[in-house]
């Protein structure tokens, strides 16, 4: 039990209603779960107002309230505090709650469009290879030291970053690194976080259905690095054309990495092939099991964020030549009969065009392209003809297919893609709706030593169809066709 007056440290009151001297059992934010003595704190989402749920709260046993307005009926014997935003008091509440475990570490938050994950998740390989206890905060999963948990966001909610950052605490866990999307900064989820660095990847078309406008997405990744403290680094792409804004009021101290631009820590490709890279990093050789100029780029990112946390610069490099690529991110197989499968999870116009060029740089061009992508449902529909439009431009083969549709028709979806598809490439580009059969038609349609690539939904093992989620997983179904093929 812990009492509300201490869970309440550093949250913005305007006007408290009864005592805060009570001991609280936990703390609530979804009314279902909400259990005797507990206090529920009512967020406004985008689905349903936690305000609505208050007295349902109370009924549950509710000991105290949360709220941005106070309801008109008040119950006699429960404590109402009223702040000016209940995200940002989730947030400091949580931290309270569990001992404010973010300040026991050094936590690393890395945000942008694309290689989130992959910095991320390199980044825990990597320290754990130099024999650190990691912790991991990821889309494809969640990492306690060796205890793995599934993961449901790419930013887990307030109360769930702090349990399991206490989780890491307890653990002996001394570094964690932290996927920081733009819903979690808009949401105020890493509020009260202590960051030791803040890691800048790249921005480009995403999340429009969320945020307004590009420059309301950019602004909101930039107040993640306004937050930092002067304690912390802010490592930024500085090739990227936001890069700079990134650190343009930052207090933390300011790096940059780049491969065509003078940086702290600056690369160059020497040798690019289907099974690595050969890199200068900082006048130094290093051979990476990573592919592409992207992986190039979030290869100086994880050496940067190794480098300023204190790790010998050499000793980064040779650690770095030994990580293996994150499940989904640029994954592939090659069939008995000769033909190379990739499953990427580039679900963003960049991200599908850095992959296919990637794909089209290492090719000699004697092998067909097939490209099978799709477009998630109740998500940004602008960047649908421009997915469709890449991908028939970029690929001597293109079918547009079902991502997750979730409660779009997606036969609907696949109109919006196919409006960008030009003329000249109609003839190259087929529309199967069924996922499976879109990818079992490209390997049909390949031949030994072609390429297929996967799009969209990566590390995913699920296709959610009308709020349902049934199994999928794009690896497991290429590989099962190609045997079948094979045999």
């Amino acid at each position: 039990m812990k009492v509300l007056k201490d869970i309440l440290y550093k949250t913005a009151i305007e006007s408290v209603k009864g005592s805060t001297d009570i001991a609280i059992h936990k703390i609530e934010f979804d009314s279902r779960k909400v259990e005797a003595n507990d206090v529920f704190v009512a967020i406004r989402g985008s689905l349903s107002n936690g305000h609505d749920y208050i007295e349902k709260a109370i009924q549950l046993g509710a000991k105290a309230i949360v709220c941005d307005t106070l309801p008109v009926n008040i119950v006699n014997g429960v404590t109402y505090i009223q702040v000016k935003d209940t995200n940002t008091a989730l947030a400091f509440m949580a931290a309270n709650y569990f001992g404010d475990p973010s300040a026991k570490l050094k936590l690393v938050g890395v945000t942008g469009t694309n290689g989130k994950t992959t910095i991320a998740s390199l980044l825990f390989q990597l320290f754990q290879k130099a024999d650190f206890k990691v912790g991991l905060l990821s889309t494809v999963k969640i990492v306690v030291d060796e205890t793995e948990y599934p993961a449901t966001h790419t930013t887990p909610d307030s109360l769930s970053i702090n349990h399991y950052l206490n989780e890491m605490v307890e653990a002996g866990v001394t570094h964690c690194f932290m996927e920081v999307s733009s819903h979690g900064i808009h949401q105020k989820r890493t509020e009260a976080l202590h960051f030791t660095g803040g890691v800048f990847t790249n921005l480009s078309h995403d999340h429009l259905d969320y945020h307004a406008t590009f420059a309301e997405y950019r602004d909101v990744k930039k107040s993640f690095f306004d937050s930092l403290p002067k304690t912390a680094f802010a490592l930024s792409n500085i090739d990227d054309k936001n890069g700079t804004v990134m650190l343009q009021n930052t207090t933390a101290k300011k790096l940059t990495y780049a491969l065509k631009s003078y940086a702290d820590y600056r690369a160059q490709i020497l040798e690019s092939q289907l099974s690595g890279l050969l890199l200068k990093v900082n006048d130094n050789e290093v051979w990476v099991k990573l592919i592409g100029t992207f992986n190039a780029y979030n290869v100086l990112a994880i050496y940067g964020t190794a480098v300023e946390l204190g790790l010998d610069g050499l000793e980064t490099l040779r650690l770095l030549s030994d990580l293996e690529s994150v499940s989904g991110r640029f994954q592939y197989i090659v069939s008995e009969g000769g033909i190379t499968a990739v499953v990427d999870y580039a679900h963003t116009p960049d991200a599908l065009e850095n992959v296919l060029k990637t794909i089209n740089d290492i090719r000699t061009k004697n092998e067909q392209l097939i490209t099978v992508v799709g477009c998630g449902g109740n998500r940004d529909k602008t960047k649908r003809p421009i997915m469709a439009k890449i991908a028939s431009d970029l690929s001597d083969k293109a079918i547009l297919t079902s991502d997750n549709p979730r409660n779009e028709d997606p036969e609907a979806i696949l109109d919006e893609m196919e409006q960008g598809v030009e003329p000249q490439n109609y003839k190259k580009m087929l529309r199967i709706t069924d996922r499976k059969q879109a990818i079992k038609t490209a390997c049909q349609l390949a031949e030994a030593k072609d390429i297929i690539l996967i799009a969209g939904k990566g590390h995913e093992t699920y296709q959610e169809i009308n709020g349902v989620r049934h199994h999928f997983d794009d690896m497991e179904t290429v590989k099962e066709i190609l045997e079948k093929l094979n045999k």
